[in-house]
């Protein structure tokens, strides 16, 4: 669940938005930066994190504008404008052959297995999920935004956003190493590590 503490300042901005959106923006940015401070630190390296640098790309564009306009239509889309975000790191990451899943994978997984093709199909399957998620959760917020819907029902939505890929980041890479060592015969020893 290591992969859950990179979202930290979407849930931070998440809830100091209530406050004002520019307050969200800025408390998302420095959560993010304290995270990537804290990574580095400890001596993580800083490859593999397309998710922590877009998450600062986001909030310094966001919180520049909220604080410039604070009154700006997009204000009413903050929840759908991060998801729709979140949805574009994942996918990129995918395109660009760094699926954002192996940053966390890697933090648990042993080096030996880091270029495995199981590896690395694993995590592009969990990116993908969690894109596909991403995705289908900011269209849904756009819908919710533009008809005034109640922000319970956004929350509601928000939460299965996020909850839906954890579940299947959860169960997934144990179910794709059993196939893996049904259809080859492999040893469970030897594809141990594989989980992210």
């Amino acid at each position: 669940m290591n992969y859950l503490r990179s979202f930290i300042p979407w849930l931070v901005f998440a809830g100091v938005s209530s406050a004002g959106w520019q307050w969200g923006a800025l408390a998302a940015l420095v959560s993010a930066v304290a995270l990537l401070l804290t990574d580095r630190a400890a001596g993580l390296s800083l490859d593999y994190r397309l998710l922590e640098y877009g998450t600062l790309v986001f909030f310094a564009a966001l919180g520049t504008l909220a604080f410039l306009q604070p009154d700006s239509g997009l204000k009413n889309y903050g929840s759908a404008l991060s998801m729709g975000w979140l949805a574009l790191i994942a996918w990129v990451s995918i395109a660009v052959r760094r699926p954002f899943t192996l940053g966390f994978a890697r933090r648990v997984a042993p080096p030996e297995v880091w270029d495995a093709p199981l590896f690395r199909r694993i995590n592009v399957v969990l990116t993908a999920a969690w894109a596909l998620s991403f995705t289908l959760t900011a269209i849904a917020q756009t819908v919710v935004s533009s008809l005034g819907w109640s922000v319970a029902f956004s929350i509601l939505i928000q939460i299965a956003g996020f909850i839906l890929p954890a579940r299947f980041t959860a169960a997934y890479p144990e179910r794709a190493r059993a196939r893996f060592m049904q259809e080859s015969g492999t040893r469970a020893d030897i594809q141990g590590g594989l989980a992210s």
